[in-house]
């Protein structure tokens, strides 16, 4: 009992999702309604996206883009490679993976060229430039994968109108670099070139594989294909053929909490009364209200939750992807980025608490309001 307990304790998304789950089928008893208005189809393409992207942190599949960063001696070009590194990849690996590669490379580096006190400001950073790199692509986050679902445009179409802030992102994050090393510009750092973990000759086969899987899910996204589910069906067998040990290691506290919330909202949805007075709530306040629910239970379900009451696509999905940089429930990358620093720092929890605030309001407070501007400019 007391590891149930302290499971539920340390997954408190999952905790709320369940609780909120159980609670919405009061209003909405369950039916074969309310299961058919489940979203299956994002459910499965998150899966194929977990398992995916799970044999790419084995495999180090972006082992040669990490070995480039051990090549730099500058505090500045290292600290942009690392930043952008992870803006770039976030849009097509996803968010936490992005952060789960970069920031633990970026403790390493720092630690073994005695720059340690840049370690939290730079992690911070890569923490905005995984959540704002990954806005561009419709694959980039959870969220973005459930509303580009939902939307109906093509990937073209969603990337212009995500662009940007994409941009805008990027030329910001330059500049807080430039500001983070302005007493010494020329800082210089000695990097071990023994990072990036390796490739063994004998696990070749599985580095394809999972290469040609990314391909054939980020098709099957884009293409937006009713036949989902052969996709979904092909990925498994693979896995199953070159390494199934790698189906135990996804993140199925992700899926399920994914599954839980998309109960919770078709069941308030289905209640006439309920869903009318949140359509009233929410109606032209999409922006704000998505970055404030966010700051309760995180932008993904925040984004399930309020997209059926949603009458503002771009309003729904730039305060959903702008909501992580309030604070650490904002977004589920922040949490992940936050373990990995107490892993490696025990007992500083609040020390980047303090740091990761600071950077990510200093953000917020010049892209929010240009965010609010944009989301008058019509999705559809």
């Amino acid at each position: 009992m007391k590891k149930v307990l302290g499971f539920f304790r340390k997954e408190l998304m999952l905790t709320v999702s369940l609780l909120a789950a159980a609670a919405s089928l009061f209003l909405t008893p369950p039916s074969a309604a309310l299961l058919s208005s489940i979203d299956w189809r994002t459910l499965g393409t998150l899966f194929m996206m977990l398992c995916v992207l799970e044999g790419f942190k084995q495999e180090n599949i972006l082992r040669p883009v990490v070995r480039l960063s051990t090549r730099m001696s500058g505090m500045i070009p290292l600290s942009l490679f690392l930043i952008f590194g992870v803006f770039f990849s976030s849009m097509f690996v996803t968010n936490d993976v992005s952060l789960l590669i970069f920031v633990p490379l970026t403790i390493l580096l720092f630690r073994g060229g005695d720059r340690e006190k840049y370690i939290l400001p730079v992690i911070s950073m890569e923490n905005i430039a995984a959540i704002r790199g990954s806005l561009l692509m419709p694959f980039g986050s959870p969220q973005n994968l459930f509303l580009y679902g939902k939307s109906g445009v093509s990937a073209w179409h969603f990337m212009l109108h995500m662009a940007p802030l994409c941009v805008m992102s990027a030329v910001l994050l330059v500049v807080f670099v430039f500001v983070l090393y302005r007493k010494n510009p020329r800082e210089e750092i000695r990097v071990a070139e023994s990072a990036g973990g390796v490739w063994r000759r004998e696990d070749r086969v599985k580095r394809i594989a999972y290469l040609a899987l990314f391909v054939l899910v980020i098709a099957t996204i884009v293409s937006r294909t009713g036949y989902w589910y052969v996709s979904l069906a092909v990925v498994a067998a693979v896995i199953l053929f070159v390494d199934r040990g790698l189906f135990k290691k996804v993140d199925y506290v992700l899926l399920v909490t994914f599954l839980c919330f998309f109960v919770f909202s078709s069941s308030i949805a289905a209640n006439a009364a309920v869903g009318g007075l949140l359509k009233k709530a929410v109606a032209g306040y999409e922006y704000w209200w998505a970055i404030g629910l966010s700051q309760i239970i995180s932008n993904v379900p925040a984004s399930i939750v309020l997209y059926p009451f949603s009458g503002n696509f771009a309003g729904l999905i730039y305060g959903a992807d702008t909501a992580g940089l309030c604070s650490l429930i904002g977004s589920l990358a922040s949490v992940i980025n936050y373990r990995i620093y107490v892993r490696e720092y025990p007992g500083e929890g609040r020390r980047f608490i303090k740091t990761f605030t600071l950077v990510s309001w200093a953000f917020f407070a010049v892209v929010v309001y240009p965010g609010y501007l944009l989301s008058h400019w019509a999705f559809f």
